[in-house]
């Protein structure tokens, strides 16, 4: 059953998240490959994919935008587009991931949908992401040419990604908030006080990483190798080793509610945040068709609301390592 996001923004109850078919999560994939995964995932049934103007290859910075346009084109119609806008990263770091610099000035966001809009290959953009918070730029000066791009149909609706509430309320007041997209799992509650809010407001939550990275897949064990240089889960605290072994308890509480229910771990960690609000859509970006389907299925798997509650009574409880909480955000 689709999900609104907003007041009327109709997407598929879960999304896919494309970044990592060029950016963060190992080599990025050969383009007619990812472009016949992207059309697989269509075919199971997706109809919201999500990309942003900074996911890009060594070889080209806005390559996932050209992917998703190329893959979707025929359907465009019959999908919904999230994209991001506001971010470029500090090249010159040596920390990898590399540091954000945040640029919300009008002008930079002009040019930004203007090269989006020609990337994708499309008219406007469904739902076009602040992608992080500028502190140099007010939030009403941001939603208000938000406002000014819904006018002229460049876009349809706009969110904010990694949102809190002050800001959230100060741009919703301007140019309503149809989303935001926060980072959401298991392993990080932070913005679940957030929740009300969004229910008084009408604002829907597009969780990424929902499922910390991948982990929580229970897919990954001790002396796990990522290469430094492409995948970002190198420095992610939860695949360390000794992180391993603190998260054994958590690991085996998603296994059994797994069992009980005759799905997978990685099912359970989804099906727990769609059974807990109906305006949560969760963006896992797996890359292989089978994960894609056992995402997408994750849907099918009712939790009670006492199920839900006693597996947020656990997960408050056990132990859990640290987890990626995002990359350094640095002033421009």
């Amino acid at each position: 059953m689709n999900r609104t996001l907003g007041k009327d923004l109709v997407v598929s109850p879960v999304g896919l998240g494309c970044m990592g078919f060029s950016h963060g999560y190992g080599a990025p994939t050969e383009e007619k490959q990812a472009e016949q995964r992207i059309r697989e995932a269509y075919d199971l049934g997706y109809r919201y994919f999500d990309t942003a103007e900074v996911y890009g290859t060594p070889d080209d910075p806005h390559h996932n935008e050209k992917l998703v346009g190329k893959a979707l084109a025929d359907v465009r119609d019959d999908v919904v587009i999230s994209d991001k806008f506001g971010l470029s990263f500090d090249l010159d770091s040596d920390q990898v991931p590399y540091p954000l610099i945040p640029d919300a000035r009008p002008e930079t966001i002009r040019r930004s949908v203007e090269g989006s809009l020609q990337r994708l290959g499309t008219d406007h953009i469904d739902l076009y992401f602040q992608h992080r918070i500028d502190p140099n730029v007010e939030p009403e000066t941001v939603a208000g040419v938000m406002a000014d791009l819904i006018r002229e149909g460049k876009i349809t609706h706009w969110g904010i990604s990694e949102a809190n509430e002050e800001y959230l309320r100060r741009a919703h007041a301007v140019c309503p908030v149809t989303a935001v997209q926060n980072r959401y799992s298991m392993m990080a509650r932070q913005y679940e006080t957030l929740f009300p809010v969004l229910e008084e407001l009408q604002i829907g939550f597009v969780a990424f990483s929902p499922m910390a990275n991948g982990f929580l897949t229970g897919q990954y064990g001790k002396g796990q190798h990522f290469d430094a240089a492409v995948d970002y889960r190198a420095s992610m605290p939860q695949f360390k080793d000794e992180a391993i072994e603190q998260n054994q308890a958590l690991l085996d509480l998603i296994s059994q509610f797994a069992e009980a229910k005759g799905a997978t771990s990685a099912q359970i960690s989804l099906a727990w945040m769609l059974n807990k609000k109906p305006w949560i859509v969760p963006i896992p970006g797996s890359r292989k068709p089978a994960r894609m389907k056992e995402n997408f299925h994750a849907a099918d798997i009712p939790l009670t609301a006492a199920e839900v509650r006693r597996l947020d009574d656990a997960l408050d409880h056990v132990n859990m390592s640290a987890v990626f909480g995002g990359s350094a955000v640095k002033g421009r």
